[in-house]
């Protein structure tokens, strides 16, 4: 017979499989932005005593292989709304799921935003005396979403964006290729998170990088919404906010698509072995399947 625990457990599993990928989504994203953004408070309001430009890198990069082991066996950890968009585009993900993956991504985005806030809410005020500043010296929005650097024409940035996202999707590719030279199962997410540190480390000065609207945008409300003003969608009276948005899209697109018709498609055919379709993440492994009814087989192809 069983026990109390696990007829409650049994109660409280959720068995739709489209909810269990949304939670899944939620729970990645927010990790993600957990690690993250906590990274770049501590280097803030520590003035830079308690870490810096380095750690920052480092908490982007755990975050998101942390979020991807967390979600990866169940949506394919996507975490990024540009990587939902850029695998419906190239047929690996249903057009049907894209909002529900977007939404899930962006409120995870904003809950972790809200706990990194008030775990720091302290030093915060110690920091800014209790006077919330988008940029400046006291400045604490950036901790949250990115900004660009005062010399940074806003299409500079936009192709900041569209290039290191478009570097991101096809790392993606690459890494999760099954024909290509495909890492051990289990790797893919520690693969990608050091992608994203690596994007980082060389693309971080001019805007930190956001590669991901869910990372940028729903920190970015959380923040209108905690007393920072109008300034974080138009910092120095730049209409920026757009960037971090439709940058990324565009870039993963292009970068799927480029990995696709520069790698992928020059595959020596292997009659052997099945395509998969209906993909649902860029880190879930190709021998993975679900018997459920309606639940599509994950395609091989398919994170800061």
């Amino acid at each position: 017979m069983p026990t109390a625990k696990e007829k409650m457990f049994e109660t409280l599993r959720i068995r739709n499989k489209l909810a269990r990928e949304i939670l899944a989504e939620f729970i990645g994203t927010f990790i993600l932005i957990a690690f993250g953004d906590a990274s770049v408070a501590q280097s803030v309001l520590s003035n830079g005593t308690k870490g810096g430009f380095l750690s920052i890198n480092w908490g982007w990069g755990v975050g998101v292989a942390l979020g991807a082991y967390f979600a990866s066996g169940v949506s394919g950890a996507h975490m990024n709304p540009a990587v939902t968009l850029a695998f419906a585009c190239l047929g690996r993900f249903p057009w049907k799921k894209v909002a529900l993956y977007i939404l899930a991504q962006m409120v995870g985005a904003f809950v972790a935003a809200a706990v990194v806030f008030g775990i720091y809410s302290d030093a915060i005020n110690a920091f800014d005396g209790g006077t919330r500043a988008v940029l400046g010296p006291n400045g604490t929005a950036g901790i949250f979403a990115t900004y660009p650097q005062p010399f940074l024409s806003i299409w500079s940035g936009f192709g900041d964006q569209i290039f290191g996202t478009a570097l991101l999707m096809s790392a993606i590719l690459a890494i999760t290729d099954k024909k290509n030279n495909a890492p051990p199962s289990g790797m893919e997410p520690l693969l990608i998170g050091l992608v994203v540190f690596n994007i980082g480390i060389c693309y971080g000065f001019n805007c930190g990088y956001a590669i991901n609207p869910a990372r940028d945008l729903g920190p970015r409300i959380f923040t209108a919404c905690a007393g920072y003003g109008k300034e974080v969608w138009v910092p120095n009276g730049m209409h920026w906010w757009w960037v971090p948005i439709i940058g990324p899209i565009l870039g993963a697109i292009l970068g799927g698509y480029m990995y696709v018709f520069v790698i992928e498609l020059h595959h020596d055919p292997d009659p052997t072995s099945a395509r998969l379709e209906d993909g649902g993440g860029q880190y879930r492994m190709a021998e993975l399947s679900n018997k459920e009814e309606d639940s599509p087989k994950i395609q091989n192809h398919g994170e800061p």
